[in-house]
């Protein structure tokens, strides 16, 4: 049983009534957040990426998402009102001891959280997630795994969206104990940059259909676990 948040056939079931008028959300509807962080990296950045992909989750699938995009931080009281939030910067995160503490309740009751390096915060991810699980290691995720085919197949792993470095896109995670996935990194793909409104970085239709593609494979899965 997933303390903070139980589905059935993708839908959520339960959030309790307080919370979901906090969040502003409509009870019964999943929505995505957006963390707001300290530390001097761009947690702000692609504004346009979440409610787009939102849109297309809610035309190309059965499930009904809400497309207004919350930001919150990690110590708000509506944080596990969500199934998913949502990291991204080219910069440096810093977390207070609270706030890792809260992340790794949240993530530990059922929460899922979905971080893209935009470039650049790689470092400070990887140290992020050693303070909030110090006792685990991101590991890398095989392409077998149910997250690149949980509604588009995607056999060679990440599509690769913008370029840097010339190295291959990774995928990596942390699972509970029960082997559930609860943190899902995308590096060196760029992803939640193929989301955002055609002109931002104006990114051919093809790059941007596999980066929404593969943005539903991620809520989707994190939804049915």
């Amino acid at each position: 049983m997933r303390p903070i948040i139980a589905y059935t056939a993708f839908i959520l079931l339960a959030v309790t009534g307080s919370l979901a008028a906090q969040s502003g959300e409509k009870p019964g509807i999943p929505a995505i957040a957006r963390i707001r962080y300290q530390g001097g990296g761009d947690w702000y950045n692609d504004r346009s990426a979440l409610p787009n992909l939102c849109r297309y989750i809610n035309t190309h699938t059965l499930v009904t998402i809400s497309e207004r995009e919350s930001v919150i931080s990690l110590t708000d009281e509506t944080l596990f009102s969500y199934p998913v939030i949502f990291m991204t910067g080219h910069g440096r995160i810093s977390l207070t001891d609270t706030e890792a503490d809260r992340l790794r309740e949240y993530l530990l009751q059922g929460g899922f959280l979905y971080a893209d390096d935009d470039y650049g915060m790689d470092t400070s991810f990887r140290e992020t997630m050693k303070q909030v699980f110090p006792e685990r290691d991101l590991e890398l995720i095989p392409f077998s795994h149910g997250i690149y085919h949980a509604h588009f197949s995607f056999p060679d792993g990440l599509p690769k969206i913008h370029e840097h470095d010339s190295n291959p896109p990774a995928g990596y995670g942390i699972r509970d104990s029960r082997g559930r996935l609860m943190v899902f990194y995308t590096w060196e793909t760029n992803l939640s940059d193929g989301w955002t409104d055609a002109q931002v970085h104006n990114d051919p239709p093809p790059k941007r259909e596999e980066a929404l593609r593969m943005g539903t494979n991620i809520i989707i899965w994190a939804l049915r676990q």
